[in-house]
């Protein structure tokens, strides 16, 4: 079904075509093979001078000849080298050369014979104006700047074909190859030009000593220039106006002043031959007027990579011209300053003027009846706006073409000899405040013309309108002035005769530009007779009309100005405006002048768009032709672009404002593609171009979202550097980020290059997700590389990265951390409980933190033993700066942090653990560990089975008269384990481990309570909950809804009484959310102890062997000679480390460390040994006997500090172990009393819950693996 128009316009008004992206590039070209739009109107509106067209045909033609030959790469080094076997079909290949040969050659040809007819037509121009009756009218303005451009064109040709090296190479090639095929006969099946061989020959030799002799093409000029007389006058005329054009320099755009330039030297060179026509060119311009030039301009650009200087052309073409080898004075110019002076403030004021200036004239078109005068005021300002914007952009684009030049001219002499020319001059030539200042210029000038061009439909009423009053009010009311003032006085006949000839053409002008149909105040006759010149009158009005004059008017305006100026002589010393034999007054003069110089830029602010785009155009910067061709490769590299160059400047620029400027480089690559399509018309050009720019803003985009990935994690790391840290730093300014305007680059969804739309948001998204990704794989490979102590440094290093991450999506819409976190970890499945970092703990855990780190328990800490397993681990990998912490300085300041954390396990990194690997996670490593508890008992049981048979049948209280000596002797014979020295030594380490791990679990009960309480804290007022007494939690509402259900619901309800609500379902579904809420995070609160239920897991894996390891008491009382139960057997371990340690100081403590008391004191208290432990144990017997002894030694010799003497640190070793087993059984009795095992009650989930009686709750040790299960 059709939609209706009505409806699909309304539609489409809905949809906004505009967003938020800035303006940081320039006016967008899009590449193309056709020509503008916008086309310049001389050329339709010059029809009538048949010269003019005849000229301006042959300078076209000529541009096209130029680039050819600038564009001419050689083709004899693309011929491939036939190997032996292949020999035969040389004769082939020399042929298809030849082929190929042959229409390269036949555009040489055509420029040979263009050369000749043009030169012979500028000859004979010059010639017509030398001819006596061509002596009083002399050559128009236009006339002029045709003679100037065919000759520009001529010596670009000739300087062309000097520099290509490779186009005589090719053409004797195809010489020989032509007289080869034709010696062979093959010649008539590739060219019938010629008929025989002496033709051929002769167009060979012609073009031959074409190519090979240097400046051929001025030399023929200057043969068909002086085959007349009296040519050297006009030559003299031009030298004149280009002098005085450059010295004025007043509409002159940088493409035409490069002309004028172009051409001086030679003018110069050829009216000077002989030592009269020096004189005669000297009386009207004095030398020095051409010195100052030539001194202000050594180096003058021809070509992107090629350059004229007027002091090399005049010194090789004197040998040329010997009589000119004699102007010594014009040979050594010194060479001007090298770089531009800074033009900011240049451009900000124009563009505060400018945008005023727009304002205003938006206002202007906004206000209906606007006064006359305001509104003429307005648009003169955007008018004078628009030519000061032009000048602008014309001498900012000069400067830039002259520094090229002058790089060019004056290579690196620094560089390494094995570097290219083409480096040379470019890649080394440029410093760093070089390439920083000529990145500023071409923002400058990108920015000025994408402004001035997006207001081109806007000030084109008022442009119009300003010109139309200008001319009027010249031909209406200045020149009628002059027309009553040249009547005036009549001294003689001969003045009167020269007034009736100035008022001819002052008339002339009138008649011709005069819009009397805008007059206001005059009626009809009076109108006639104002046009006649009769009658003194008041000024004219006109109406505000957007008629712009014709380029054929304005020509011809110039030349009637040219010859009332100049009298119909231009051959007057003085110049043009500067004519001392001139009859007209000085205020007349000045007032021509003026006008005469604003008609010339007239032409160019009504060709508005094409005169934007080519000041703006700098797509010169990459092309490399003639270094392409003297270096002998194919193509540079892009290290050696400029363009990119500059690109690389901005992104390692520490500047951070100059970041904005980045895309303003690519602008070069747009119009080096235009120039190469549409004014060079290559192809290979384009592809070349198109390739560089593919490769190029791949690059681009990678370094740009380092740069934003490094100034987001700098900036997130100096904000979480804490604040005490930066307090006592000397110099906290290093820590500091500078900002950086990046959200404009973020924001670009349509960056302009070679005719595509980019979307570089989406580019820098797609990259910077992949960047995060990459930096979270590294700190796990890190991680993974390092002891579980580096847990710390890892979650600092997340968080810093979550914290970019945080700041940059403020910007950009970046995939969730979370997400991506999960992904790296492995962790997407909803059935995945594990994690590649959870894995990776328990791993580490098994391969080096439980064999290998002791423990200390006053604190609380677990650091690695002098006595450790080497472990086999990659090396640490290594990053850039921007995956640790974003700059050097604020990776030492976080590194400082770390490192505080990195020779110990504690209580900080358990929060670490527990944050990292949250409630998804840590489930699994719990069990995993308490899984690893039941492996090692298991292991445990035939070692201690193999020490329980080494021990006598009974073993009794050690006696109190054998004192410590002879106790110690007799607990060495009950203990008959040294052939079991490797099965103690093992069974030490398995309890070590055991308790290592109950130990862990402890330190993360404690984590974990303390969060609990945390999140218990914030919940709580929501969820209408109360701590009471004996950890219970009491309910602030009997028996009613929570506070956070009874505010959604008094709000639900408010909501949909009201009247106006919009949506009252959306309230009743908050509603109902909140009764969710309340209800998960209740079953949340209920949390249990990790520690307590690991002690009822070891409980119950201990139940297998309680037969073995506690045998219960036949006679159902205490049997004190017992020597099987696993007390025994810790005891004996016991006493046989502390022993060890008390000897060599150290050394089993360094191996075991406190973990061993913890996982022996643990068993021995969960098999219910604990009072049998007390009582019976070896080191507790010897430090009672020890204190019995010494009390009785002490009554002896009355020293209350004497001791036993030799078993001093045995002594010292059992009281510190017995203290710390009384800790221990403590600690046990308050977690996990015996007497209450109801109190370790779990769920039926597994999930622990808190040590309080619950009613129908079902116990641990019944869910548990029990005995003989």
């Amino acid at each position: 079904m059709a939609v209706p128009v009505e409806e699909a316009i309304a539609a489409l008004s809905t949809f906004s075509l505009e967003d938020e992206q800035p303006e940081v590039q320039g006016p967008g070209v899009w590449v193309s093979t056709e020509r503008g739009a916008t086309e310049s109107p001389i050329g339709t509106s010059i029809s009538s001078f048949i010269i003019l067209l005849c000229a301006n045909a042959l300078t076209q033609e000529g541009k096209e000849m130029a680039s050819v030959l600038y564009t001419y790469r050689s083709c004899v080094k693309a011929l491939p080298q036939l190997p032996d076997s292949m020999k035969q079909s040389q004769a082939e290949l020399y042929l298809e050369t030849y082929q190929v040969l042959d229409l390269e050659m036949s555009r040489l040809r055509e420029i040979q014979r263009w050369q000749a007819s043009a030169s012979s037509k500028l000859a004979a121009d010059m010639q017509r104006f030398s001819r006596p009756e061509r002596r009083i009218n002399g050559p128009t303005i236009s006339h002029l700047w045709s003679m100037l451009k065919l000759l520009d064109i001529l010596v670009q040709l000739d300087h062309l074909k000097n520099a290509k090296a490779s186009i005589p190479n090719d053409f004797s090639w195809y010489k020989r190859l032509g007289i080869f095929n034709f010696a062979s006969r093959t010649f008539t099946q590739v060219s019938g030009q010629w008929q025989d061989t002496d033709s051929m020959r002769e167009e060979l030799d012609d073009l031959q000593i074409f190519l090979s002799t240097r400046w051929a093409i001025l030399l023929n000029l200057h043969v068909e220039m002086f085959r007349v007389n009296n040519v050297e006058d006009i030559l003299q005329i031009l030298i004149v106006f280009v002098v005085e054009s450059l010295e004025l320099d007043f509409a002159l755009l940088f493409p035409e002043r490069h002309i004028l330039l172009r051409v001086l030297p030679v003018l110069v060179v050829l009216v000077t031959s002989s030592e009269k026509d020096s004189e005669s060119l000297y009386k009207r311009v004095k030398i020095n007027r051409l010195i100052n030039i030539f001194k202000n301009e050594a180096v003058i650009p021809a070509f992107p990579d090629l350059h004229l200087s007027p002091s090399a052309i005049m010194k090789e073409l004197s040998t040329y011209f010997p009589k000119f080898s004699s102007q010594t004075r014009l040979l050594t110019l010194p060479a001007p300053h090298e770089l531009p002076p800074p033009i900011r403030a240049e451009h900000d004021d124009f563009t505060i003027r400018f945008a005023s200036a727009m304002n205003q004239l938006l206002l202007l078109k906004s206000t209906d009846g606007s006064d006359v005068d305001w509104s003429k005021e307005v648009k003169g300002n955007m008018y004078d706006m628009i030519v000061e914007g032009f000048q602008l952009l014309s001498r900012w684009t000069a400067r830039i073409w002259e520094q090229c030049a002058w790089k060019f001219s004056r290579p690196c002499k620094d560089a390494s000899p094995s570097f290219s020319d083409y480096e040379k001059v470019v890649r080394y030539n440029y410093s760093a405040e070089e390439r920083k200042a000529l990145v500023e210029l071409v923002s400058h000038i990108k920015s000025v013309g994408s402004m001035m061009q997006r207001c081109d439909t806007l000030v084109a009423d008022a442009l119009w309108e300003t010109i139309h009053a200008e001319v009027q009010d010249f031909v209406q009311n200045i020149l009628a002035s002059m027309l009553r003032t040249t009547f005036r006085k009549k001294k003689d006949l001969s003045r009167s005769l020269t007034q009736i000839w100035t008022f001819r053409i002052l008339s002339d002008m009138r008649t011709l530009s005069a819009d009397w149909m805008a007059n206001t105040n005059k009626s009809e006759s009076e109108l006639q007779s104002s046009q006649h010149g009769g009658e003194e009158s008041k000024t004219n009005i006109f109406y505000p009309r957007a008629v712009a004059p014709t380029a054929a008017q304005v020509h011809c305006l110039q030349f009637l100005i040219y010859e009332v100026v100049s009298g119909g002589n231009l051959r007057r010393p003085g110049g043009l405006f500067g004519n001392s034999g001139s009859e007209i007054p000085v205020n007349d003069l000045k007032q021509l002048e003026t006008f005469f110089y604003k008609l010339g830029f007239f032409l160019h602010i009504l060709d508005y768009s094409v005169t934007v785009a080519t000041l703006t155009d700098l797509g010169f910067l990459w092309f490399r032709e003639f270094y392409l061709e003297s270096s002998r490769v194919i193509q540079f590299p892009i290290e050696c672009s400029l363009p990119w160059m500059l690109v690389e400047c901005v992104l390692e620029s520490p500047n951070s404002g100059l970041l904005e400027s980045v895309l303003m480089p690519f602008d070069i690559y747009n119009d080096s593609a235009q120039q190469a399509l549409v004014v060079l018309k290559q192809r290979f050009l384009y592809d070349e171009i198109e390739a560089e720019v593919d490769h190029c803003f791949d690059i681009f985009v990678s370094k740009l979202c380092e740069t934003i990935f490094t100034y987001y994690k700098s900036w997130a790391a100096s904000e979480l550097l804490d604040p005490s840290f930066l307090f006592a730093s000397d110099n906290a300014e290093k820590y500091a980020v500078q900002p950086m305007r990046i959200n404009m680059l973020l924001k670009m969804t349509r960056v302009k290059l070679l005719g595509r739309m980019i979307n570089l948001r989406s580019l820098i998204t797609e990259r910077m997700n992949k960047v995060f990704r990459e930096n979270i794989e590294f700190l796990f490979d890190r991680f993974e590389c390092q002891d579980l102590c580096a847990i710390v440094e890892l979650e600092k290093l997340l968080d810093v990265l979550k914290h970019s991450h945080e700041l940059l999506s403020r910007d950009l819409s970046v995939d969730s951390f979370s997400l991506m976190l999960n992904e790296m970890q492995e962790n997407i499945s909803l059935v995945s409980f594990s994690s590649r970092l959870a894995s990776q703990i328990w791993s580490e855990m098994q391969s080096d933190f439980l064999p290998n780190f002791i423990l200390c328990n006053t604190t609380q800490r677990f650091v690695r033993s002098s006595k450790t397993v080497p472990v086999q681990k990659p090396s640490i990998p290594s990053a850039k700066p921007s995956f640790y912490c974003g700059t050097q300085d604020l990776n030492s300041a976080h590194q400082s942090f770390a490192r505080l954390h990195s020779g110990f396990f504690g209580i900080p990194h358990m929060f670490s653990i527990v944050r990292l690997l949250g409630s998804r996670s840590l489930p699994w490593l719990i069990r995993a560990l308490l899984d690893h508890i039941s492996n090692k008992i298991t292991l445990l049981e035939p070692m201690i089975t193999g020490l329980q048979e080494s021990l006598p049948k009974s073993i009794g209280l050690l006696p109190f008269d054998g004192g410590v000596t002879g106790c110690v002797r007799l607990v060495k014979e009950h203990l008959n384990w040294e052939t079991k020295s490797e099965l103690k030594a093992e069974v030490l380490h398995g309890i070590k481990e055991i308790g290592s791990v109950l130990y862990w679990m402890g330190l993360l009960d404690i984590v974990l309570r303390e969060t609990d309480t945390m999140n218990f804290m914030q919940t709580a007022p929501w969820l209408g909950l109360l701590p009471g007494a004996d950890g219970q939690i009491l309910t602030s509402q009997d028996g009613g809804d929570s506070p956070v259900v009874s505010l959604f619901k008094s709000t639900a309800t408010a909501m949909v009484s009201y009247p106006g609500c919009p949506s009252p379902t959306s309230f009743h579904i908050m509603s109902k959310q909140a009764e969710a809420a309340d209800l998960l995070y209740k079953a949340n609160l209920n949390t249990g102890s990790v520690l307590e239920y690991a002690l009822a897991f070891t409980s119950a894996a201990l139940d297998k062997y309680c037969s073995k390891w506690s045998a219960a008491p036949k006679t159902g009382f205490i049997d004190i000679t017992i020597s099987k139960d696993f007390y025994r057997i810790y005891s004996g371990l016991q006493i046989g480390y502390l022993e060890e340690s008390a000897q060599v100081p150290s050394n089993s403590h360094e191996k075991l460390g406190d973990s061993v008391a913890w996982g022996g004191c643990t068993i021995i208290y969960l098999l219910g040994q604990q009072l049998h432990f007390e009582l019976f144990d070896f080191s507790y017997q010897i430090l009672n006997i020890a204190e019995v002894e010494a009390a009785s030694i002490v009554q002896t010799h009355k020293n209350p500090h004497f001791a036993v003497q030799g078993w001093e640190a045995l002594l010292e070793a059992m009281k510190k172990a017995r203290r710390l087993n009384n800790h221990v059984f403590s600690m046990l009795k308050a977690r996990c009393p015996l007497e209450e095992k109801t109190a370790c009650a779990i769920k039926q989930s597994g999930a622990p819950l808190h040590r309080i009686r619950f009613d129908n709750t079902v116990s641990a040790f019944e869910t548990l693996p029990q005995k003989g299960a």
